[in-house]
């Protein structure tokens, strides 16, 4: 971000990279996967182009980001008759690193996916985006609260409350401890 704010042009490029893929499926939960997630991200790194110069050194960029996109995002759910609050997660669900590569297994590991993103779907809205950025984008419930317009307190307690209802939702998939 810092050689893209002193003017290298290759620089903007090396961002697209990085993170167009974290922003299209942050806004393909919420809005669909298609034309209106293309035109939230366009509209993202629009407003990242537009902001440049108030990034601080230093500063992780990230969050930087997620805030403009959250922002772009409640835009456009406001624009469409939708509470702005809202979000959705990610379903991503990460490979077994145990896995041994079977049919049956590749199988089970779609049921299970679909099964975790059934209960990511079933949690509130504003539930779903602190799992989201917390899980899938790795941002500390400061940081969290901080793009979200929220306290860390909040983030925390709809982590809390949301791990707690997945938790509860795939109990029979959850191993516990004796």
């Amino acid at each position: 971000m810092e050689a893209y704010v002193a003017g290298d042009p290759s620089a903007f490029q090396r961002l697209f990279r990085l993170l167009a893929p974290s922003l299209q499926a942050f806004f393909a939960r919420a809005v669909g996967a298609g034309p209106a997630a293309e035109d939230l991200l366009q509209t993202t790194f629009l407003k990242l182009h537009g902001a440049r110069a108030s990034y601080r050194r230093g500063e992780r960029l990230r969050p930087w980001v997620f805030t403009i996109a959250a922002r772009v995002r409640v835009d456009w759910l406001r624009r469409n008759g939708q509470r702005g609050e809202e979000d959705e997660i990610d379903g991503e669900v990460l490979a077994d690193p145990g896995s041994t590569g079977h049919p049956g297994e590749a199988l089970l590991g779609k049921e299970l996916a679909e099964r975790v993103r059934a209960a990511l779907d079933r949690l509130p809205e504003p539930q779903r985006v602190v799992v989201h950025l917390h899980r899938f984008e790795g941002l500390g419930f400061a940081e969290i609260g901080k793009v979200l317009g929220i306290t860390e307190g909040a983030a925390k307690l709809r982590a809390f409350r949301a791990y707690g209802q997945l938790r509860a939702s795939l109990s029979d998939l959850v191993a516990e401890d004796p």
